[in-house]
């Protein structure tokens, strides 16, 4: 081989290198930011992975919220109405969290089965809910096809 063809093989064996090194760096920096949805349901039948950062969401339960006196530590309890997961959080809650409203936990799952959230998310309106939430209760059967609960549709 001729040293003129040589040196061009080299450097397109270097490029390619350092593509690949490129598009696997890229993959990896990926795969450690995924956070996956579960559903409080997903969650109590073992589906979602301990200690591993997670999303979690569903309705806060009615009369779940337990605020600590001295700090600012507050447990509550999440629903999709088939299953509940509790949910401990350290800091401040959004304005709009209160109960029977959708929310959205970032967390990780311990060996109890209790979501240490290091982050809430609330919703921002009446109308609004998150995308997860209204699905996964949809799928429960706990919101009609409108978005609306399922026992005002059957006029309970």
């Amino acid at each position: 081989m001729n040293p003129v063809r040589k040196k061009r093989l080299y450097i397109v064996l270097a490029i390619l290198v350092g593509v690949g090194a490129a598009v696997a760096l890229a993959l990896s920096a990926l795969q450690e930011n995924i956070n996956l949805f579960y559903t409080p349901t997903q969650i109590a039948n073992g589906e979602a992975p301990q200690n591993t950062r997670i999303r979690a969401g569903g309705m806060v339960a009615k009369g779940s919220i337990k605020r600590s006196a001295d700090s600012l530590d507050v447990e509550f309890v999440v629903t999709d109405f088939a299953k509940n997961v509790t949910i401990r959080y350290r800091g401040i809650l959004p304005d709009l969290f209160r109960e029977e409203q959708g929310i959205v936990a970032l967390g990780k799952l311990n060996a109890d089965g209790v979501l240490v959230a290091d982050e809430v998310l609330a919703k921002h309106d009446e109308n609004y809910m998150p995308p997860e939430v209204t699905k996964a209760l949809k799928e429960s059967g706990q919101l009609d096809a409108n978005g609306q609960p399922a026992a005002a549709a059957k006029g309970e």
